[in-house]
């Protein structure tokens, strides 16, 4: 192993300004086509998986991107890496727009935008040795380092935690952690500026998680890489991002700096994300203080979302304004700068107790009425 080992320094430009946007993304969308009728096959309706998505992310900086399954936070992950062709919208990358790019426009930006896949037993090839999955990215890119490919993939090996002897092993040869500190590797192959990690840790035991999510912190400190963090853990994404925002079925609904979304949320639907994080240090007697809402029912088919706002037929607050106008993403009264949320009687920036409990389910709500036996 070398001795004085140290992390690669960032390229020109990456971690000098957290000001500057290196990426902007305008009116994103996807729809994924749904096929019917016989004989014909023809289309009868698509999926809106992500509709119309605006923000940015800064030199250096990490955005963290949460909602539940099924929102479209990994289509946008695929959408910002041009794995996914968008439908609409604009993707500007260092002020050029990439949403349509073709291949050879594309080649000189692909190494500076990489991906961390969700699952670390599907994202590395089986057949492949770790020294050849993390030198393909240099291969295809034409890249040769001082000194080697070999050499500098065993110095990513050693960054990420791992031994550089295991160079000549095969992905089934490690434990899920360690495959995923490959992929870790993979995308550091190439000096990126931007990272988009989907979900990360999901797949890994929670005694791992947090090694792998302190290797990512390491390397965005340290290389001044931008992440955009994509992930369901509300509280993973606390401690990586700096700005957080929230999706809600194809849209995001509220966006801010982490501090103001977990102190200080307006959306009705933050607020019902964040009451849900449980609280592990409490019995069964005590309760901390916060709020408990528990949303009846399931996010609608993106195939025929609600009209309005999309939230509204599970929210407390919903009138025939939120039916039949779309709440702008702006910033309210009494919020902090950046701090935009999309929603037309947004709640008390709290995260206090209520009086009662918000339960929109009926069954459940008798059933917590009935007297105990």
């Amino acid at each position: 192993m070398t001795e004085d080992l140290v992390l690669p320094t960032p390229r020109e430009g990456v971690a000098a300004s957290a000001g500057e946007p290196l990426l902007t993304v305008t009116g994103l969308k996807k729809y994924f086509p749904v096929k019917g009728g016989f004989p014909i096959r023809r289309t009868v309706g698509h999926v809106q998986a992500v509709d119309g998505l605006d923000f940015q992310v800064a030199e250096g900086e990490s955005l963290g991107l949460v909602g539940e399954s099924g929102c479209g936070k990994s289509t946008t992950g695929r959408l910002i890496t041009r794995l996914l062709e968008p439908t609409a919208g604009t993707i500007s990358y260092r002020g050029q727009d990439i949403s349509h790019a073709s291949r050879r426009q594309l080649a000189p930006v692909r190494s500076e935008i990489q991906m961390i896949f969700q699952d670390p037993y599907s994202s590395l090839n089986p057949r492949q040795t770790v020294g050849t999955i993390i030198s393909g990215p240099m291969e295809i890119n034409g890249i040769n380092p001082p000194g080697g490919r070999e050499k500098r993939v065993r110095e990513l090996l050693e960054i990420v935690g791992l031994n550089p002897e295991h160079f000549n092993r095969f992905p089934h040869e490690f434990s899920g952690g360690q495959r995923q500190r490959i992929g870790v590797a993979r995308a550091l192959a190439l000096e990126p500026k931007l990272i988009v990690a989907d979900e990360p840790v999901s797949a890994l035991d929670v005694s791992i998680q947090a090694q792998v999510v302190n290797l990512l912190r390491q390397v965005q400190q340290e290389l001044g890489i931008a992440f955009l963090f994509i992930a369901h853990d509300l509280a993973i994404v606390r401690h990586f991002s700096q700005r957080v925002a929230v999706m809600y079925l194809g849209k995001i609904i509220e966006v801010g700096d982490r501090d103001d979304i977990y102190s200080r949320p307006r959306h009705p639907y933050t607020h019902a994300l964040l009451s849900a994080v449980p609280e592990v240090n409490l019995t069964d007697t005590e309760t901390d203080g916060r709020e408990r809402i528990r949303l009846a029912g399931d996010v609608p088919s993106p195939i025929n979302p609600p009209s309005g706002c999309r939230f509204r037929t599970r929210c407390w607050k919903a009138t025939e304004k939120c039916a039949t106008e779309e709440p702008p993403l702006l910033q309210i009264s009494g919020n902090q700068a950046g701090h935009l949320t999309a929603c037309h009687f947004p709640e008390d920036p709290t995260i206090e107790a209520r009086e009662e409990d918000i339960v929109l389910d009926p069954a459940l709500a008798a059933l917590e009425d009935q007297d105990p036996a």
